[in-house]
């Protein structure tokens, strides 16, 4: 009698951890297969999300039966899920219905134009180009300005973070922040200073940027270089502006890596070799360094630079055209021993 209670107590007891371990596994054993993201849209029915989730996890049906125990496709949330290695599909629907998304991150360079930089971005994000673009659109009418190019000046080189899901208005929310808070009434005052608009601020601040390359170095001294020429009256003679103005009219797809006196006439606005004073806008999104260089230019009597070809991304600097006549010439000397054309 003992031996067949003994024996039943252990079956129930063998049975009750088969069982047992199989809930687990279920409900909370790893079931990630690799490590990854999974995207789900907004409108993404229940096969979309086990479509998207099958590459991540080793056993589907498992995942399926918890994601319907928990009704994930009736409440689920759209967002961009990191699928690690550990997690039970208790913990991944979960996520899921809870909305706990991993921000993708951004880089935001020196774009020639808005529309450039809204390819980039929305390669990252769940709505296309067009979306963003016409959104954008409509936040400039807002503000006052004809369209989302308009917008360029709002936006500072440099990495941010954002969800998948983010929306053109949100994504530009953050950026209209950010300009707001940098205008503190210290820079205000400098601004008032300066005797230049704010438009011819951001205009100046995206040339001094393409001059330097982005190296913080020289940029006063070209901030101050180009306020003498501009307060004299002369004209600026920028190459970078000559850049922008071609490759506006080719949609920035022939890259120009030599200035040729052929460009120099090359109609437009923002041309300052063809146009005296400051362009009516920005040549390019900047950073905040450009923009505090021109706050806070150098005094200086510099009316001439010229890229030194000794020093890999430095320019010399000169108020006399002789010496300046030299430099070019050295410049010019290295760019036919390169064979840059």
């Amino acid at each position: 009698m003992k031996k067949t209670v003994l024996v039943i107590a252990l079956v129930i007891f063998g049975a009750a951890g088969f069982f047992g371990l199989r809930f687990y596994n279920k409900y909370y054993g790893n079931n990630v297969e690799k490590d990854g993201y999974v995207l789900i849209p907004h409108k993404a029915d229940f096969k979309q999300i086990l479509d998207s989730v099958g590459p991540y996890v080793k056993d589907k049906e498992a995942f399926e039966a918890v994601a319907r125990d928990k009704d994930l496709q009736q409440y689920f949330k759209p967002g961009r899920y990191h699928f690690q290695s550990g997690a039970g599909n208790t913990n991944l629907v979960n996520m899921i219905k809870a909305g706990n998304q991993s921000e993708n991150s951004f880089r935001i360079g020196d774009f020639g134009d808005m529309y450039q930089m809204i390819s980039k971005v929305t390669k990252k994000t769940e709505l296309d180009s067009l979306h963003f673009v016409n959104d954008l659109n409509q936040v400039a009418v807002e503000k006052g300005y004809k369209n989302a190019e308009d917008l360029k000046k709002y936006f500072f080189i440099d990495t941010y973070n954002f969800f998948w899901t983010v929306s053109p208005r949100e994504f530009f929310k953050k950026f209209d922040e950010q300009y707001t808070a940098f205008w503190t009434s210290e820079r205000k005052n400098q601004e008032q200073q300066s005797g230049l608009t704010r438009d011819q601020i951001y205009a100046l601040a995206s040339i001094v940027y393409k001059e330097s390359g982005g190296k913080k170095d020289e940029m006063k001294t070209i901030a101050g270089l180009y306020l003498n020429r501009f307060r004299k009256g002369m004209k600026l003679q920028s190459d970078p502006t000559v850049i922008y103005a071609i490759n506006k009219q080719t949609n920035f797809k022939e890259p120009i890596k030599r200035v040729l006196y052929k460009h120099l006439s090359t109609p437009s606005p923002y041309n300052t070799y063809a146009n005296a004073g400051i362009p009516p806008g920005p040549i390019c999104v900047v950073d905040k360094n450009s923009v505090d260089a021109v706050l806070n230019a150098e005094s200086n009597n510099y009316i001439f630079m010229c890229a030194d070809p000794a020093r890999f991304g430095f320019h010399k600097f000169t108020a006399s055209a002789e010496e300046h006549a030299i430099n070019a010439k050295a410049y010019q000397d290295w760019l036919n021993s390169k064979n840059i054309k």
